[in-house]
């Protein structure tokens, strides 16, 4: 949507040859410059991040991002349930989107490659675990942590989260946040492994909801436990037919 209205506007390739962009790059890498002075300049650096996103993203067609640990072992059941999710979707021609790491990420992209699906990862540089899967066919890489989050929010029409650590709850909380208050359409939010995610949802119940009344008894029906991956799949496809992808856009990035 944004690059398509900006017709013309150059991508990051065409923006990293412009000054300004550059006088911005220099002035990131001078431990001198002033916080105050730098940040007008790094509009620049996130414009330039989020017209490559959008422009790429913009013609994947139908998706469902996958969340979970990177730390998960290739001989972990959840991955291999993983690789099948991924496997399955892309049969179905839906793009599997993930953070483009190992774990979880590695799986879903595989699953998604094994039968030339679309198969998105969405890389970001992290000091510690991330480093890009070669699954992913439809590569991004970025810098801020939020531009990424709005591609998987603005382009995706399903979301799955495995197990996974504080970043895969990060993701689960926001996107639960955009669909209760209505930012985005209530699509299909999967917690895959009821084991693994009981006790956060007992929590939700008795704290959230019994003891403190902080959320509504609905909106703990916005997310849907599955154990098997045919089930998540099953949600996803369900919702395809009797929705489909939003023909607007969403009121949080309109």
């Amino acid at each position: 949507m944004f690059a398509s209205k900006w017709r013309g506007f150059p991508s990051r390739r065409g923006l990293s040859q412009c000054p300004a962009l550059l006088f911005c790059v220099r002035m990131n890498n001078n431990s001198q410059t002033t916080f105050i002075k730098e940040d007008p300049w790094r509009i620049f650096r996130i414009m330039a991040e989020f017209v490559d996103s959008f422009e790429t993203m913009s013609q994947v067609g139908p998706a469902v991002s996958i969340f979970g640990s990177a730390r998960m072992r290739r001989t972990d059941p959840y991955y291999k349930a993983t690789v099948e999710m991924g496997r399955e979707l892309a049969k179905h021609d839906m793009a599997v989107i993930t953070g483009g790491g190992p774990g979880v990420m590695e799986a879903a992209n595989k699953g998604a490659a094994m039968v030339k699906g679309r198969s998105v990862g969405l890389n970001i540089q992290l000091p510690r675990e991330q480093k890009g899967n070669p699954y992913a066919n439809v590569p991004l890489h970025f810098h801020y942590f939020f531009a990424r989050k709005v591609c998987f929010a603005k382009y995706s029409m399903g979301f799955v989260f495995m197990p996974g650590g504080f970043g895969t709850l990060d993701e689960f909380a926001e996107i639960l946040t955009l669909v209760q208050t209505e930012r985005i359409p209530q699509f299909p939010m999967i917690l895959y492994g009821r084991k693994f995610w009981d006790g956060l949802v007992r929590w939700m119940r008795s704290q959230m909801l019994d003891k403190h009344s902080f959320i509504g008894a609905a909106d703990l029906n916005l997310f849907t436990l599955v154990d098997r991956p045919q089930e998540a799949v099953g949600v996803i496809l369900d919702y395809e037919r009797r929705v489909g992808p939003p023909e607007i856009v969403s009121k949080a990035f309109a």
